[in-house]
């Protein structure tokens, strides 16, 4: 199964399906597969991506020595065998069930270790991975999205009486009554809507994607990111309007005014109309919907009890952040960046935003992303 002619792939990058993946078929995109032994470099997309996010950043790896795996996840692309309902399985999608994936396509590669990087909400599967599955993923590159650590169990709480619980609205009360009422991303995702919205939305979906990726890239220059002091709305409602949106806006609204002119997408050489091309033929083709049940997880928090069980456990194999330095995804929730550099990873070497980058950072400046990668995994060798 080739990707449309529109991008063609560059060279020494293969497309295949391997099935039998914890009930998928999964297609993944390999560069270095020539070399019989090769350590394997496995990358991890988000929203809303594809294997193909990672075509410029697999060769400079694959010319370093490595064989490099980049899978459609599940709910993406060209892998099959995942429920795309609304209304369907949607406990296929938790973290845990992710990683199952990974370690599926790991398995059914004949490896025995790899080194695994996530870009966005890849960055949680991967920092999952290698937090239950250290023997397995022998680094951990994180990027965009910092990794606080597991969901935290009560504590003592047999012997010193709990906290009682906060009183007054909860979060998403307080942004629908400020002066501007707003409204968080990740629950709008939620919403049995968004993916209709997105995909017809009056733009269509390809300039609904042009916009989405241009408003999120350093191309727009009112992304000056700084870190939050708190978790409420306040704080909340400094984030760009991508993220906390007007409360009667969708998304499809919400990037519209943000549109790039023709001369700017004739301009962007990180991303053509012909490679944009690649995700809105394959979103048109699949729905958004696979890809919201990731964020409908995590907001339910319904899968929180099972996650519990690592309460306490850290991140223990070598880790790096790596971002764009004009990218909000590593300030979204106050403190999270600190703890993982504190407390979630216990070896991470580095934590790096990268100049002329937004949240696109592995598509907008690939060889610096590869230039660090690569330092990083030679300092462990």
């Amino acid at each position: 199964m080739d990707l449309p002619d529109l991008a063609p792939l560059p060279g020494g990058i293969r497309s295949r399906l391997i099935p039998g993946i914890n009930g998928l078929t999964m297609h993944v995109l390999e560069a270095g597969f020539e070399r019989q032994g090769a350590p394997c470099i496995m990358l991890l997309h988000g929203f809303p991506e594809l294997a193909y996010s990672w075509r410029k950043l697999m060769p400079l790896l694959a010319q370093a020595g490595y064989y490099v795996v980049a899978p459609d996840q599940r709910g993406y692309g060209r892998t099959t065998g995942w429920d795309g309902a609304y209304d369907g399985n949607l406990g296929s999608f938790r973290l845990l069930n992710l990683v199952r994936d990974v370690m599926g396509l790991v398995s059914a590669l004949g490896l025995k270790s790899v080194d695994l990087v996530g870009h966005d909400f890849g960055s949680p599967v991967a920092a999952w991975c290698a937090l239950v599955r250290p023997d397995v993923f022998r680094s951990v590159a994180l990027m965009s999205a910092p990794f606080a650590g597991p969901p935290v169990l009560p504590f003592n709480t047999a012997n010193v009486p709990p906290a009682p619980p906060a009183s007054g609205p909860d979060i998403h009360e307080q942004l629908a009554t400020l002066p501007r009422p707003r409204k968080h991303y990740q629950w709008y995702y939620s919403t049995r809507q968004a993916d209709g919205d997105m995909r017809h939305g009056p733009q269509g979906l390809h300039d609904f994607l042009r916009a989405y990726y241009h408003v999120k890239s350093a191309d727009w220059e009112r992304n000056k990111p700084y870190p939050l002091a708190a978790w409420n709305a306040q704080e909340l409602a400094k984030l760009p309007t991508y993220y906390v949106m007007d409360l009667n806006a969708d998304m499809a609204q919400t990037v519209a005014p943000h549109m790039p002119t023709p001369a700017q997408i004739a301009a962007c050489a990180w991303m053509t109309d012909a490679e944009m091309r690649v995700y809105s033929t394959e979103f048109a083709r699949t729905g958004l919907q696979g890809a919201l049940q990731w964020y409908r997880c995590r907001t339910s928090g319904r899968y929180n009890a099972a996650a519990e069980v690592f309460s306490g456990k850290t991140i223990d194999v070598p880790s790096i952040f790596i971002s764009g330095k004009s990218d909000w995804g590593p300030y979204q929730k106050a403190g999270d960046l600190e703890a993982m550099q504190g407390a979630a990873c216990t070896r991470m070497v580095g934590c790096h935003f990268i100049e002329g980058a937004g949240h696109w950072v592995q598509q907008e400046q690939p060889r610096k992303v590869g230039e660090l990668l690569l330092a990083f995994l030679r300092g462990q060798a």
